[in-house]
C-alpha cells in the first residue's frame, strides 16, 4: 500500500511503515474519525494486524464512528511470510485460521462483507463507505506478485 497508493492531499493517508506497527490500521481509523468526523475513512489492514486489536471495534460502535476496514485476509503474517522466503527460502510460525471475518463484524454491531471476486471489491466499498456503522471488508489476498512489486 505505501509503495503504490497515492495521497492527493496532505495528512489524507497515515502509514506506519518505519515503526513496522503491526496492529496500527484499525486505532488509526479511529483515531482519523475522531480527528477529521465529516471526512470518510477507509484502513487497510492485514489479517493477522486485525485481530491484533479486533477489541476496538466496540469503542468504534460505542462512540458511533463509521468507517471501512478492508481486510487483506491470507490466513497468515504475509509480509513476514514473504520476508522469511526471500531471506532463508522457508517459513516458519506464519500460517494461522481465521474467524468468519462477517459474523465477527455483526458480533460487534458492524457490518461486513465477504469478497468472493475482484469485481466485489468496488461495490463493496462503495456500500461500505456509505453505512453509518463500521464495515469490514474481507477480501482474500495472493501476495504471489510481491517479490515483482518489490523489484520494481
Amino acid at each position: 500500500m505505501a509503495k503504490r497508493f497515492p495521497a492527493h492531499r496532505p495528512n489524507s493517508v497515515i502509514i506506519s511503515n518505519g515503526f513496522a506497527a503491526m496492529g496500527i490500521g484499525l486505532p488509526g481509523a479511529i483515531a482519523a474519525r475522531l480527528a477529521e468526523p465529516s471526512r470518510r475513512v477507509v484502513t487497510v489492514t492485514g489479517d493477522g494486524a486485525f485481530l491484533m486489536n479486533v477489541q476496538e471495534l466496540e469503542t468504534a460502535v460505542r462512540l458511533r464512528l463509521a468507517f471501512v476496514v478492508l481486510i487483506f485476509r491470507d490466513d497468515g503474517y504475509g509480509v513476514i511470510r514473504w520476508k522469511q522466503e526471500r531471506q532463508f527460502g522457508r517459513t516458519a510460525g506464519v500460517e494461522f485460521g481465521n474467524p468468519d471475518f462477517v459474523a465477527l463484524a455483526r458480533a460487534f454491531g458492524c457490518d461486513g462483507i465477504a469478497i468472493k471476486a475482484a469485481k466485489d471489491l468496488r461495490p463493496a466499498l462503495a456500500r461500505a463507505l456509505a453505512a453509518t456503522v463500521p464495515v469490514l471488508i474481507d477480501c482474500p489476498v495472493d501476495y504471489g506478485e510481491n517479490d515483482r512489486l518489490a523489484d520494481a
